[in-house]
């Protein structure tokens, strides 16, 4: 298995985590892991971009807070579910259009 496959193996369990977090309640988790491992994952998919730019620049690493407020977590939940989607979305194509196709995204 090449890097881009696992680490969209590991977004997408990452996807799932969030889901079962966000199942049990805002007062009940803390957004802190699933951020850093958002940055961290995010930190490896641009490796597999030798430009560091295009599509690839307009994903930001997550401010890892952890807000006691549920209707904040739950925004901080919310945006990494989103980016974690898009980047999931952003490493498929670059599997399909391949490595020349992938640089240029």
């Amino acid at each position: 298995m090449d890097a881009r496959m696992a680490i969209i193996g590991m977004l997408k369990h990452l996807l799932e985590e969030s889901v079962v977090l966000h199942q049990q309640g805002a007062g009940y988790y803390s957004c802190t892991p699933l951020i850093q491992r958002y940055n961290k994952l995010l930190g490896q998919a641009r490796a597999l971009f030798p430009a560091g730019d295009g599509l690839i620049g307009t994903f930001e690493a997550q401010r890892e807070t952890d807000p006691n407020d549920p209707a904040d977590k739950m925004k901080v939940m919310q945006a990494i579910r989103v980016e974690v989607g898009q980047l999931i979305s952003l490493l498929e194509s670059l599997g399909a259009a391949g490595p020349a196709g992938g640089a240029a995204a």
